[in-house]
């Protein structure tokens, strides 16, 4: 596709900040036609994306200017599904939440759950390294992903990892996982599944701070208890949702924890009093426990429905990403406070709490003149706060075109290089996703905090 009307839906993913016309968009329907279309490439020297449903948040899909998109949403077919070893190959046009569905009859499933889980791919999870309110215990798409069928920037098949549960030699797989299409395009996934849990309890408590909440995590995570999930939100995230989904939070709270066990029923049975134990000691002014199916479903649809919920405060907002060490949140939180008052944004936090990764989403308008601007330094000031506290600039979102500036300040210099020197052995044209999570080599030495390397360059625009 080449027709203005026909790439319009392909200039922007999740961060609607930025927007790219690509040259043309080429809908591929299997593997075969992705690595003629990557050959190509290659032959020509054109630089390309490889594309899903489009809900990065980091500007990871976004086009590279004059290049191609390779959508994938046509490559959506099980492969191959062994119950009895529990796996599944995939690919990678694959819905998240339809592995799931396609195994829940055998008592399986696929653990990585982000918020996007209806509407993201496995590819784009493998791409970012997903992970989503239950990474807590369970971990990220890496931990999930046994082996990955891919083709290389300059057309190359290879296979990474492969079916065993137990692998020998350097991970290559879980390199791959995370690259954000620096290394080329998965073309089929093989995912570990893992059995449904046999039960389930899930308590939402009510806190007059913020920082109460998150000293009931570090209470929980000190006690030995590992929930599956332990979620925050706080009042500005609790109204949104409450105006979208009606769930039934209390909406005059200044913060609510969600914590939810789960596992073997003699397992869950023994945790839930020392869970109640802390629960009741935290200072909650209110315990709600889940007390059917339908209950702990309505309590996550909340959750769940945060960011999105989100757009009925503002007409523009920034979904920033970054982690923190889980001692240090209440710290984290405080200074993100603080920075709201300082910017005179509004700031609504919604966050995977156990294991620190914060989800400060900024509130701005953008038809005021230099409100985009204000909230991205705030979003800075953030990150390099995550980076001064001993933690990460992103935690699943990965790096994309937002944080570029900022991974040589979580970086030394001989890690930068390390990580340049890989990528430039795999792709030395750089024609896979130019510009995303490393500078081009051109590129290096312009870093600039405002406005975006990129603009400045050209190759990306403002919305």
């Amino acid at each position: 596709m080449t027709q203005p009307a026909q790439l319009a839906p392909y200039e922007s993913d999740g961060l609607t900040a930025f927007r790219v016309h690509p040259g043309g968009v080429v809908l591929v329907q299997d593997a075969s036609e992705v690595v003629t279309v990557v050959r190509l490439c290659h032959e020509h020297g054109v630089p390309f994306v490889a594309r899903g449903s489009g809900t990065s948040l980091s500007g990871g899909s976004l086009p590279v200017a004059g290049g191609l998109v390779i959508a994938l949403n046509r490559m959506n077919r099980v492969l191959d599904y062994q119950p009895r070893s529990q796996t599944i190959v995939v690919e990678p046009g694959v819905v998240n939440q339809q592995v799931s569905r396609h195994v829940a009859q055998d008592g399986l499933y696929y653990a990585p759950d982000p918020s996007s889980g209806p509407v993201c791919t496995i590819g784009g999870n493998v791409a970012f390294n997903s992970g989503g309110a239950h990474c807590l215990k369970y971990g990220m798409t890496a931990n999930h992903v046994l082996g990955i069928k891919a083709v290389f920037p300059d057309g190359e098949l290879v296979e990474l990892g492969g079916r065993s549960h137990e692998t020998a030699g350097a991970d290559l797989a879980g390199m791959f996982v995370g690259s954000e299409g620096l290394f080329g395009i998965a073309l089929e996934i093989v995912l570990r599944l893992l059995p449904l849990p046999e039960r389930f309890h899930t308590v939402l408590a009510a806190y007059d701070s913020l920082e109460k909440a998150g000293d009931a995590v570090a209470s929980v995570v000190a006690s030995g208890l590992l929930p599956g999930a332990m979620e925050i939100m706080d009042k500005l995230a609790i109204e949104a949702s409450e105006q979208a989904v009606h769930a039934g939070y209390p909406t005059g709270a200044a913060a609510a924890l969600i914590v939810e066990l789960e596992g073997p029923e003699e397992e869950v049975a023994a945790e839930i009093p020392r869970l109640d134990a802390i629960m009741q000691a935290s200072g909650a002014y209110e315990l709600r426990v889940a007390k059917s199916a339908a209950d702990r479903m309505n309590i996550w649809k909340g959750r769940k429905g945060a960011f999105s919920a989100v757009g009925r405060l503002s007409p523009d907002y920034i979904v920033q990403d970054g982690v923190v060490p889980r001692s240090r949140l209440g710290e984290a939180l405080a200074e993100v406070q603080r920075l709201s008052a300082r910017y005179g944004l509004r700031v609504a936090n919604v966050f995977h709490a156990g294991d620190g990764n914060l989800h400060p989403l900024i509130l701005y308008d953008g038809r005021i003149e230099g409100q985009l601007h204000q909230a991205e330094l705030l979003a800075g000031e953030i990150l390099r706060m995550c980076i001064r506290l001993g933690g990460s600039i992103t935690g699943e979102h990965g790096v994309g075109v937002e944080k570029l500036e900022f991974l040589p300040e979580m970086y030394g210099e001989a890690e930068m290089e390390l990580m340049n020197r890989v990528r430039q052995t795999i792709d030395p044209q750089e024609l896979a996703n130019r510009g995303k999570l490393l500078l081009s080599a051109s590129d290096v030495g312009k870093q600039s905090h405002a406005p975006h390397p990129l603009e400045s360059a050209g190759v990306i625009s403002r919305a």
